[in-house]
């Protein structure tokens, strides 16, 4: 019998709750939820492999009958082109249509533009409130000094991964030089801050040997950046690159016979694992709230479903699975798909997934979850992009090993 991701976590409690709910929430309209990240240009292969994991989400959970009184999902895709402007103009766009919920996730930039423009929105418009579910920008300022209580992040931010790769270093004295270079925006900074500080916390005898900060998506050929890594001496690399950045850069590694450990957030997503090749194979390292090769027969049905029907995509983003359960939950919960209800209702909730608990703190809205650590190999139950190249567990973080502070101080409606 198929289980879905939503079967795992929920099993038949939902539909206990969604059966208790009074009469009166059925709708025509179905609960539209505008997805804003590149559709188009350099980044537009990232764009598009987020876009089939929502709509597969929505699919399952459609079938599922998972909303109260017959309301389904509908995910409307917008193309910002992974421009703050660009993404205030479609902001406005699914404004216009109606749409209440937002979702985005690639580029910081473009979270904190939206973040501030929906706050905007939502004082001038009581009742008519917008909800932005964050499912990747994971600048820790989101959730801290620009928390809002309209914004919910799925992925663990920047501090949090950090944390854990240099928890990881401790036990890897034969690295000594590490050289950071990131992409030249409010993510990219946060990367190299955070590895700065931690790796002197933890690490101190490690040498920083370089700091690049490159614009986004503009350079075409990093050779001259890999010569610097080589010249350098490093041991290893901390990049937070991501898309064709991650990509032309791990290759240009290849081509010059950069030999280095790799410590990434993204080498998983789509065309890294490509660009990488054997040269990739012990060397590359990702931290992730999840992999494919985690051991879970729940998720394992998913990883082959998901593949099934989108085949030029890999299931990379548990966390989408994640955040549509939990707003199912919430609209179910609150009896209402209004964004306000549903907001207060995802405050300190928790649900227990296959790989464990993932908990929405409700001081800054920021998911605290498992992570892994895992090296690309070969030989995996599951590769990446037909490469015979996947991911194997290097190490777990347990979730209350995670969890940092939060200077978040959040202002609620009333």
């Amino acid at each position: 019998m198929r289980r879905t991701l939503r079967n795992a976590i929920f099993g038949t409690a939902l539909a206990a709750v969604a059966s208790a709910l009074v009469p009166g929430m059925a709708s025509a309209e179905p609960v539209k939820i505008a997805y804003i990240d590149p559709l188009s240009g350099g980044f537009a292969n990232i764009g598009n492999a987020g876009l089939a994991h929502f709509r597969f989400m929505a699919e399952q959970l459609n079938a599922e009958n998972a909303l109260p009184d017959g309301l389904t999902y509908e995910i409307v895709p917008f193309d910002n082109k992974i421009n703050a402007a660009e993404s205030l103009t479609v902001l406005q766009s699914a404004i216009d249509q109606g749409i209440r919920y937002v979702v985005q996730g690639n580029g910081s930039s473009v979270a904190h533009a939206l973040v501030d423009a929906i706050n905007k929105y939502n004082q001038r418009n009581p009742g008519e409130e917008l909800l932005f579910l964050n499912y990747a920008a994971i600048d820790p300022a989101l959730t801290n000094e620009k928390c809002s209580f309209w914004h919910f992040r799925f992925d663990a931010h920047v501090d949090m991964k950090i944390a854990a790769m240099t928890d990881y270093l401790v036990d890897r004295p034969e690295i000594k030089k590490i050289y950071l270079i990131n992409q030249d925006y409010s993510f990219g900074h946060a990367v190299a801050a955070a590895a700065e500080k931690m790796i002197a916390e933890k690490r101190p005898d490690i040498e920083i040997v370089g700091n690049d900060l490159h614009p986004l998506v503009k350079v075409k050929d990093f050779s001259p950046y890999v010569a610097k890594i080589q010249q350098s001496g490093a041991d290893a690399v901390i990049t937070g690159n991501w898309g064709n950045d991650l990509s032309l850069l791990v290759n240009a590694g290849k081509d010059s016979g950069l030999d280095v450990e790799w410590l990434t957030f993204y080498a998983g997503l789509l065309g890294g694992v490509s660009a990488l090749g054997d040269a990739g194979v012990d060397h590359v390292r990702q931290i992730s709230e999840w992999h494919s090769n985690v051991p879970n027969e729940e998720t394992d049905a998913i990883v082959t479903e998901f593949k099934a029907q989108y085949p030029e995509f890999d299931w990379a983003y548990y966390r989408v699975g994640v955040l549509m359960d939990m707003l199912t939950k919430a609209i179910n919960e609150a009896g209402s798909a209004d964004p306000k209800a549903v907001a207060f209702a995802l405050e300190d909730m928790r649900i227990d997934t296959p790989v464990g608990e993932v908990w929405m703190r409700k001081d800054d809205h920021q998911s605290q979850q498992k992570l892994y650590l895992a090296t690309l190999a070969k030989g995996q139950k599951f590769d990446l992009e037909n490469s015979g190249i996947g991911f194997k567990t290097d190490q777990e973080f347990a979730l209350e090993d995670t969890v940092l502070p939060t200077t978040c101080e959040m202002q609620r409606p009333e």
